[in-house]
């Protein structure tokens, strides 16, 4: 065991709380992901990262610090509005660090400030007790405690980051995480000649793939270019990489738990048919992986 998932917002777009949405979850994305040392990594902070938060500090105990670092995949509200509700950052001695990659026009801190503008939030960044750094993610790898993470761009309109996280000792396997993605032929992104091709190989031979799975084939003919991709294409992503878990991830807001059902049936289906051995879940909220 090197690295642990815990899935605390799994919904795309916009929260859908609800009735239709209890079982796999109402949140935008967050994910917490343990090291084999314990070391705190957040992947995304949609409204998710909330609960995680009182989860953090109920662990704490009075008096206990939270440190952690904070990889967004980009600057879409999606990924971001739970930041100003993440209680650690409001608490002294806590310790985080935001990683990503610079927005088109602008920073990721600027961007996260500027989400708690007066115009638009009570409490101004500045308000914030805890330590809060900035860091924009150059090159295309780094290492931190107990793992090393790469990261790939991928097809999402104004930018995205796809990650993969490998554990540091044992058999050092790896998760990776690509929230945003579309992988049809729908849009104009500047991506080179040969990328689905590197993206395989930046996947390849991954215990857990998480991937964007906001649309059906027959919902993403009206959704071209919106930078999201459909079930058969992960499932085809996932098997071109020879992983052996994929995760279903970034749920529309409108698709009820039992769509949820029928769509995961019938990816299955889709590995099965096509002779291959790949285990296919949907995200829910709550759910936990040990890789």
């Amino acid at each position: 065991m090197t690295l642990r998932l815990r899935f605390w917002g799994t919904r795309g777009s916009i929260p859908a709380p609800g009735a239709r949405t209890v079982r796999y979850g109402g949140n935008t994305p967050c994910i917490e992901l343990r090291t084999a040392t314990d070391a705190l990594v957040i992947l995304d902070a949609g409204t998710g990262i909330r609960e995680l938060g009182k989860s953090l500090l109920a662990s704490a105990g009075n008096g206990g610090t939270v440190s952690g670092e904070i990889y967004l995949t980009h600057a879409h509200w999606d990924h971001i509005q739970g930041l100003p509700f993440f209680a650690p950052i409001f608490q002294q001695g806590n310790n985080f660090s935001i990683l990503s990659s610079s927005p088109p026009g602008s920073s990721i801190e600027r961007v996260v400030r500027d989400q708690m503008a007066p115009a638009v939030f009570p409490v101004a960044f500045d308000q914030l007790t805890a330590k809060v750094e900035f860091c924009e993610l150059g090159g295309g790898s780094r290492s931190g405690d107990g793992y090393q993470v790469r990261w790939f761009p991928v097809r999402h309109p104004g930018g995205a980051l796809g990650y993969r996280f490998t554990g540091v000792g044992g058999k050092a396997q790896s998760v990776v995480y690509i929230s945003d993605n579309e992988l049809g032929d729908g849009g104009d992104y500047g991506t080179r000649p040969g990328w689905r091709e590197g993206l395989v190989e930046f996947v390849r031979g991954a215990h857990v793939l998480v991937h964007d799975a906001t649309y059906t084939a027959e919902e993403y003919i009206r959704h071209r270019g919106w930078g999201h991709s459909t079930y058969d294409d992960a499932v085809a992503l996932a098997l071109d990489a020879g992983v052996d878990e994929l995760v279903l991830f970034h749920h529309k807001p409108e698709r009820s738990d039992e769509e949820i059902d029928r769509c995961v049936a019938t990816s299955r289906a889709r590995v099965e048919g096509l002779g291959g051995r790949l285990n296919v879940v949907a995200a829910s909220e709550g759910m936990s992986l040990t890789v």
